[in-house]
């Protein structure tokens, strides 16, 4: 009988355990030479750094301001270069081979069809082109011996009045590998339910969907986006946190809203790096994704904009062991988590966690 020897959980280990991916922006994860190329081939002349390793620094120091308005800004650097069908191909293959070298074996990438219309894109074409680039983008990483499947989320912008109309393009492209939809953009003064007539139509055609909600706002913003709106998932709803109350002596009481989220496994698609660099957290080891995942929450992880926050999913989990002293059982739960609260079959979902994801991690843990 050979010994059975568990990997120790280092950060060089964790690119190789597979990793479930569920809230990633693919106009937060452009590589920064690529951003140059595709300024300089576009006539983009507004670049603060041309250097690679500079704008790189860039991106994370303004992202790291702790203002969710400044954080945004940034989009406007990517967005302005992801205007034609070839920056959109380039980005998202490049996307899927970023993330299948990190060991990401599912993962949904969310963007925005209309922040890509300036020069006259229609949005179809816009679908149609990232489609086409991840399609690509999943050949590139088989061919180099990583097997990834990427499914896309198309977002609206809670501050414009096309959500119905996004909502509709996400339905139309669902066998065409869109998974699902989410509303993405500044939280406050901006609710759900201004939204309300484009949930209603996905919930008639049977669609999935999620919403960013509980970053930058607390409760009210969670509270109606489940309850008004339907989501099946929260984008970050890190403030739950605000419903449960820890005692002096360590016992825990949920609030109503709380206990629901708990009880229905509402999924938390929860970014940690990213709620430090917008202030919804002062550090890894003080985010509510520990108290969240002691408690049993359906916690998944996620790295929101990778080259905002200069992450990756390995990175992100990386400083969970450090902060939490999390060990590879911890590690595949949060990936099983995310992949049962992944917007594909139920038999397609079961089939990566059964022959994919616990086969890896069996593997790590030496049994």
């Amino acid at each position: 009988m050979s010994k059975h020897v568990e990997t120790p959980v280092t950060p060089e280990a964790i690119v190789t355990a597979p990793k479930v991916l569920l809230h990633d922006h693919l106009d937060g994860g452009l590589r920064p030479g690529t951003v140059i190329d595709l300024a300089e081939a576009n006539g983009y002349s507004d670049l603060p750094a041309t250097d690679v390793d500079a704008l790189g620094t860039w991106f994370r120091d303004a992202a790291d301001s702790g203002s969710l308005v400044r954080y945004l800004e940034t989009f406007a650097h990517t967005c302005g270069v992801m205007q034609d069908e070839a920056a959109l191909v380039r980005v998202a293959a490049e996307c899927a081979e970023d993330l299948a070298a990190d060991g990401v074996v599912y993962a949904e990438v969310r963007y925005a069809p209309e922040l890509f219309t300036e020069r006259g894109m229609e949005l179809d074409a816009i679908v149609e082109a990232v489609q086409a680039g991840f399609r690509e983008g999943e050949r590139r990483a088989a061919a180099a011996g990583r097997t990834i499947r990427i499914g896309t989320l198309l977002c609206a912008m809670r501050q414009n009045a096309r959500s119905l109309e996004i909502a509709e393009l996400a339905v139309r492209y669902r066998d065409a590998g869109v998974v699902g939809f989410d509303i993405a953009g500044p939280e406050a003064g901006f609710p759900p339910t201004r939204n309300l007539d484009a949930f209603e139509y996905l919930r008639q055609q049977n669609a999935h969907f999620t919403i960013h909600a509980g970053e930058a706002f607390g409760l009210p913003s969670i509270w109606e986006a489940i309850q008004h709106c339907g989501a099946e998932r929260l984008g970050h709803g890190v403030r739950i946190v605000d419903d449960i109350k820890v005692s002096a002596d360590g016992s825990v009481h949920l609030g109503r809203l709380a206990s629901y989220v708990r009880d229905r496994r509402i999924p938390l698609e929860m970014c940690p790096s990213s709620n430090l660099q917008t202030g919804a957290a002062t550090s890894i080891g003080e985010h509510p994704i520990g108290l969240l995942t002691s408690l049993r929450f359906r916690v998944t992880v996620n790295t929101d904009n990778r080259l905002m926050s200069g992450c990756s999913m390995s990175s992100e989990m990386a400083a969970l062991v450090e902060a939490f002293d999390y060990g590879w059982s911890d590690l595949q739960w949060f990936t099983i988590n995310a992949m049962k609260s992944a917007f594909i079959g139920f038999e397609e979902r079961l089939a990566i966690i059964n022959d994919v994801i616990k086969p890896g991690y069996a593997k790590l843990m030496g049994h």
